[in-house]
């Protein structure tokens, strides 16, 4: 049955693919954008300034608009700043879409609202939530805000956790190890096993119609991931595959990275690289029956023809 849902941050990475597959499912997508207005879109100068006239006629919200993590911020107060955005924007969109007589709420947070690394085992929707970073803190508090508006409401409140997204038109570290690689530049991560989960752009989008429109999603939380845990060392072989380029890795000893990286400050980015951060995503496959479009293979060769393509 087609139903008309906005997307908030239609016109991001995330977003245009939402959109696409929002359209090739039958349902009607409406963009909810800072900038650009036209066919399919309304345009809002910022979440503060959210009515329920822009949800008109919208039976679900998927909630992409946020402030992204950063490696670098520049705000004075970075956890105040993704406050702002991402758990008090998320709860006055969600107001205006329920005022509206939207029934259903998704919100894609982040697997860094539970944790950067997984210790051991693959993190699981019931694990606790450890937060790493004023970003996973705002997503963590968005989460329970939400959960709490629904719980108020009555409005169905859907939270997905991707970890890592890639694809075409992707941006910051993942783009830059494809240049590196691309380059063929040295990387001193050939005796780093540590296993990362990721989800390629298609595969997030087409799990969010599912969590927008399946009769069972309502009030659940899912995690979404490909299903594969490349090892870091593996995934730049993959990509470099793919570039027509093979990865130059040096074995650099794991220990040696760590002992640089307290040298020059950098700990916590050797930590994240060599550290695993595997996610288990079955509880989404079992109770909505979804299953990824893409292998990890295939969205990595579809991701590196769009990169070969710009390059």
């Amino acid at each position: 049955m087609s139903a008309r849902i906005a997307v908030t941050g239609a016109n991001g990475f995330v977003g245009r693919a939402v959109t696409r597959a929002l359209l090739d499912a039958g349902h009607e997508p409406l963009g909810i954008v800072r900038h650009g207005a036209g066919a399919r879109m309304v345009e809002v100068p910022s979440l503060d300034a959210i009515t329920p006239d822009a949800f008109e006629g919208c039976a679900c919200v998927i909630h992409l608009a946020a402030r992204v993590h950063v490696m670098n911020d520049a705000a004075a107060d970075p956890l105040t700043a993704f406050r702002a955005i991402n758990v008090e924007g998320a709860l006055k969109t969600a107001d205006a879409a329920h005022r509206a007589g939207a029934t259903r709420f998704v919100f894609v947070s982040s697997i860094k609202a539970l944790a950067e690394l997984d210790h051991g085992e693959p993190l699981k929707e019931t694990d606790a939530r450890h937060p790493p970073d004023p970003y996973g803190v705002s997503k963590a508090e968005a989460e329970l805000a939400l959960q709490a508006f629904g719980a108020r409401t009555g409005m169905e409140i859907v939270i997905a956790r991707p970890p890592l997204v890639y694809g075409p038109d992707v941006r910051a570290n993942f783009l830059a190890l494809m240049r590196a690689i691309a380059k063929g530049m040295p990387l001193p991560i050939g005796a780093v096993d540590a296993r990362r989960s990721l989800v390629y752009v298609d595969n997030l989008a087409s799990a969010l119609v599912a969590c927008a429109v399946h009769p069972l999603a309502a009030n659940r939380l899912f995690h979404v991931t490909d299903g594969e845990d490349p090892g870091v060392a593996e995934l730049a072989r993959m990509l470099g595959r793919h570039l027509n380029r093979p990865a130059r890795l040096l074995p650099v000893p794991v220990g040696l990275l760590k002992a640089a990286g307290r040298l020059t400050a950098k700990s916590a980015q050797i930590e994240r690289l060599t550290g695993s951060l595997r996610v288990d995503s079955t509880l989404i496959r079992d109770v909505l029956g979804w299953r990824p479009s893409y292998s990890l293979d295939a969205g990595l060769a579809e991701t590196a023809r769009w990169f070969l393509s710009q390059h």
